[in-house]
C-alpha cells in the first residue's frame, strides 16, 4: 500500500498536559470493541474505574461517560490520562490512539493527516511557509476493499491536482484563487453529478452556530463575526489546502465534489470573518469535524443554503 502524508506529518508531535485546549473534553469518547475485549482481560482499580463509566449513547454506542465539565472520567489533574498511564497507550480507546489523525483509504492507497481540531497541529499548518506538499512511501500492508469506480477515481486524483495548483499559486491573491477554485469546481460538478438548487435561506452566521456546543469560546467568535475582506496571507492557502487534501477525494464515494471545493473557500472565510488565527480554525474544527452531527449538519447546508451557494462565496471573497 501506498502512504500518503502532508511532509510535516511526522513532525507532529502531541504536548499532553501542556496543550492549551485538552483532546479529552468537551467531547464524549466511543469504547471501541478491540478496547473492551482487552478491558476485560484485565483486573485492579483501573478495570473498576472503567467498568463505572461504561454508558450507551442515543445511538446504541458504548462510550465513556464523562465526568463534570465534559472532561473526560480518565483525565486527571495534570490533564494526563489515568488510563494510559496504568495500562499504556496502545490500550487507550482507538478515537485517543488516532487523535488527531484522519485516514482516508483509496483501495491501495492510504492518505492519513492531522485536523485543525489539534492545537498544535493548527499551529504547525496555520504557520507553514512553503505550498502545503505531501510524500508518498510503500509499506507492507495490503489494499483495502472497496467498491469505488476507477475511472471516476482517477478523475478526481487528476482533479485534485489542479485544485493545489489553483489554491498555491502565489501570483494572484487568495481570495481571487479562491474564486477560481469554485469555478473549477462546478465544472467537475457537472461531469459528475447533478447538483441541487440551494433553497435554505439560513444566514450565513447561522450556518456556525451548531447544535452540539463544544466550547463556548467558539460560540463568541461567532457572535463577535464579522464580514471582512479576505487576507492575501499563506495561512489562507494553507487552510484551503487542508480541504482539498482531507476531503475532495472523498467525492469518489458520493459524486459530490463541488461541497468538498465549497468547505476550503468556507474555511478561508472562517478565519476572515471570525478571527485570523490558528485559534480560530481550531476552535472551528473541533466543533464541527468531530461532531458527527455537527458535521452532518454541516455537510448538508453545503448543498442546500443559499448563503453557501458558489455564487454567494464568491461575493463574499470578493469584499
Amino acid at each position: 500500500m501506498i502512504l500518503r502524508t502532508p511532509t510535516f506529518y511526522k513532525d507532529f508531535k502531541c504536548i499532553a498536559g501542556d496543550c492549551p485546549d485538552s483532546c479529552c473534553q468537551g467531547w464524549e469518547v466511543d469504547a471501541d470493541s478491540d478496547s473492551l475485549a482487552y478491558y476485560k482481560t484485565i483486573g485492579g482499580e483501573i478495570r473498576q474505574r472503567i467498568d463505572s463509566v461504561l454508558d450507551k449513547d442515543e445511538f446504541g454506542n458504548t462510550i465513556f461517560r464523562l465526568a463534570d465539565k465534559k472532561r473526560c472520567p480518565f483525565l486527571n489533574s495534570e490533564n494526563l490520562c489515568d488510563m494510559h498511564i496504568a495500562i499504556g497507550g496502545e490500550h487507550t480507546p482507538y478515537t485517543c490512539r488516532m487523535f488527531p489523525r484522519f485516514i482516508n483509504d483509496f483501495g491501495n492507497t492510504r492518505e492519513m493527516g492531522v485536523s485543525f481540531s489539534c492545537p498544535v497541529a493548527s499551529d504547525m499548518m496555520f504557520g507553514l511557509s512553503e505550498p502545503m506538499s505531501f510524500c508518498d512511501e510503500q509499506n507492507d500492508l495490503p489494499p483495502e476493499l472497496n467498491d469505488i469506480d476507477a475511472q471516476t477515481y482517477y478523475y478526481l486524483v487528476k482533479a485534485r491536482k489542479t485544485a493545489f495548483e489553483i489554491v498555491q499559486d502565489r501570483s494572484i491573491p487568495v481570495n481571487e484563487r479562491m474564486i477560481k477554485l469554485l469555478d473549477f469546481g462546478e465544472q467537475l460538478q457537472q461531469d459528475l453529478d447533478d447538483y441541487p438548487e440551494p433553497d435554505d435561506d439560513i444566514d450565513f452566521f447561522d450556518v456556525f452556530r451548531n447544535p452540539e456546543l463544544i466550547n463556548p469560546q467558539w460560540l463568541e467568535r461567532v457572535d463577535n463575526g464579522k464580514y471582512r475582506s479576505v487576507a492575501n496571507e499563506n495561512f489562507n492557502e494553507n487552510i484551503a489546502s487542508y480541504f482539498i487534501f482531507r476531503y475532495f477525494l472523498t467525492a469518489v464515494n458520493d459524486y459530490d465534489v463541488l461541497s468538498k471545493i465549497k468547505m476550503a473557500a468556507v474555511g478561508v472565510l472562517i478565519t476572515s470573518c471570525f478571527g485570523e488565527d490558528s485559534w480560530t480554525i481550531h476552535l472551528w474544527s473541533k466543533e464541527t469535524e468531530h461532531s458527527q452531527y455537527n458535521m452532518d449538519r454541516y455537510k448538508k447546508l453545503l448543498r442546500t443554503a443559499k448563503c453557501l451557494s458558489t455564487d454567494n462565496l464568491k461575493k463574499l471573497l470578493s469584499l
